[in-house]
């Protein structure tokens, strides 16, 4: 797993090398970009040319199982044991992970480990053992690489414990933060680290990746041109899942109940106990949800606008029609529509109350389904 197993991003790979094989490479960075779009591949591909270009031997190496490569990530406590989680309980989870799903974000991973409503966290134990990692010389005597993935879920213990450290790192050590909101990660850590931003894909990039995938030309066409340059948004949208029908169930009810709260005002009960029950889903998939509805909303405003090609989302229930909901979707509503979904998802990602939330969205998009031009 290397720069050539990374989707597009080739003046980035490119400029990336230069920068290694030229001795210009800083000691810090940050590589900011969703995971869809290839932040984490981007990363390792980088930790495996800069340890092999430093390296006496040129021989390739795998830079999951290499002893001067390091990972660290978003845990959570294994059962009700009393020890804090570190990334080494996980680390043949995690590897087995990345190669499955290299372009999965964190919800993939809590799923994978089965983590159920838990909320990984990289805690002040960590911090401890990922400075005893950096301490230690490394196998080759050259180069040594610690990617935290998911950096912006440090605890402000573990951070601040080690700033120092990503200050002043030890010579031919290199730290890289992976995250998809840099601007969560302290001040102090960010002025220090530069700045390896990973753009979305573009769309020629997702669809040769999704032919390679066996999704015939057409339908890789469609959802290249619509999964917004996120490569796992894209994977996702070709394969048919369980949790989607339930999504697709829980949209309906949501915006069959929120268009007729104009004119019965009993809805709005059936819209807290709606919020109720996608609450219970636990917080993760409540923003997988809205990021589901976030979807369907987008192409409803693609159908009523005439853009067919390039819409791929389908519904199963046939007593739902996605062409006659997007006439009520058009550009008079459809930006504070997403805007009122993101916020929804930013404060849930924050632990607030899902139910209040929800609750609050649902009478927001009761107004917003039925307005129209001032």
């Amino acid at each position: 797993m290397g720069f050539q197993d990374v989707a597009g991003h080739d003046s980035l790979k490119e400029q990336l090398i230069q920068n290694i094989e030229s001795g210009r490479t800083a000691h810090a960075l940050v590589f900011s970009g969703k995971d869809g779009c290839g932040a984490l591949k981007m990363a390792i591909g980088y930790a495996q040319h800069l340890v092999r270009f430093n390296a006496p031997s040129k021989a390739v190496i795998d830079p999951l199982n290499h002893p001067d490569i390091h990972y660290f990530f978003p845990v959570v406590k294994k059962g009700n044991g009393s020890a804090s989680p570190v990334s080494n309980d996980y680390i043949s989870d995690f590897k087995t992970f990345t190669q499955k799903q290299p372009y999965g974000n964190l919800k993939d991973w809590y799923n994978f480990i089965e983590a159920g409503n838990k909320q990984g966290v990289i805690n002040v134990e960590e911090a401890r053992v990922i400075i005893k990692t950096l301490a230690l010389k490394s196998f080759s005597g050259q180069s040594k690489v610690i990617i935290v993935w998911h950096a912006e879920k440090m605890t402000v213990s573990c951070a601040n414990k080690l700033l120092k450290w990503i200050e002043e790192p030890n010579p031919k050590t290199t730290i890289i933060l992976v995250s998809d909101q840099p601007e969560i990660l302290l001040k102090t850590i960010r002025s220090r680290c530069q700045e390896v931003r990973i753009a979305p894909l573009v769309v020629t990039d997702i669809r040769d990746a999704l032919i390679q995938n066996n999704t015939p030309a057409d339908r890789a066409e469609a959802i290249a041109n619509s999964s917004e340059g996120n490569l796992r948004t894209a994977l996702r949208l070709t394969k048919s899942r369980e949790e989607d029908q339930l999504f697709e169930q829980l949209f309906i009810e949501w915006v069959r109940t929120a268009f007729r709260a104009k004119t019965q005002k009993t809805s709005i009960n059936t819209l807290m106990e709606w919020s109720e029950t996608v609450s219970k889903l636990g917080r993760e998939s409540s923003k997988q949800f809205l990021n589901y509805s976030l979807e369907m909303f987008r192409q409803a405003v693609l159908l009523n606008y005439g853009a067919s090609s390039f819409v791929y989302s389908q519904i199963n229930d046939k007593t739902f029609s996605l062409k006659k909901f997007a006439a009520f979707i058009n550009g008079h509503n459809i930006e504070d529509i997403c805007t009122e979904i993101q916020n929804a998802i930013f404060h849930i990602e924050r632990n607030a109350n899902a139910k209040i939330v929800l609750t609050d969205l649902s009478i927001k998009l009761t107004r917003l389904l039925h307005k129209t031009v001032l």
